[in-house]
């Protein structure tokens, strides 16, 4: 069993992520950290910055005590079908995702990748924003 968080080095990003560890320590579970990318757009210097990110993110939950995982995933870079076939090959009970603050028009649909992890997920999804004070 664990907790899945979709991540990305933004403040969505570091908002699920926040919640993910939250949650996985409370729990007593794995938590998975999710990065997925797609390959035509990881360059050399890209996938560097991303690694050196990625180890703060494993050194900082080694730090709390958190038994994690973190899953880079190069490749179509379909964010949904990633964080739904994660979910399932982990038996996760909960999936993490962060949402971006929308434009009037866009808040009228909620974004595809969110709204598809949503409705496939084969557990319960809990969506977070920043919080605004710290942006």
């Amino acid at each position: 069993m664990s907790v899945v968080v979709g991540y990305q080095s933004t403040p969505e990003g570091a908002a699920a992520l926040s919640t993910a560890r939250d949650t996985a320590r409370s729990r007593g579970t794995r938590l998975v950290v999710v990065v997925s990318e797609r390959a035509d757009r990881v360059d050399a210097e890209r996938a560097r910055a991303r690694d050196e990110d990625l180890a703060r993110v494993a050194a900082d939950l080694a730090g709390a005590g958190v038994d994690h995982e973190v899953r880079v995933l190069e490749g179509a870079g379909d964010v949904a079908d990633d964080l739904v076939h994660v979910a399932e090959d982990t038996a996760a009970t909960l999936v993490v995702i962060g949402l971006r603050r929308r434009s009037p028009t866009g808040k009228l649909v909620l974004g595809a990748n969110a709204q598809r992890v949503l409705l496939d997920a084969p557990c319960p999804v809990l969506a977070v924003k920043p919080d605004p004070t710290l942006s």
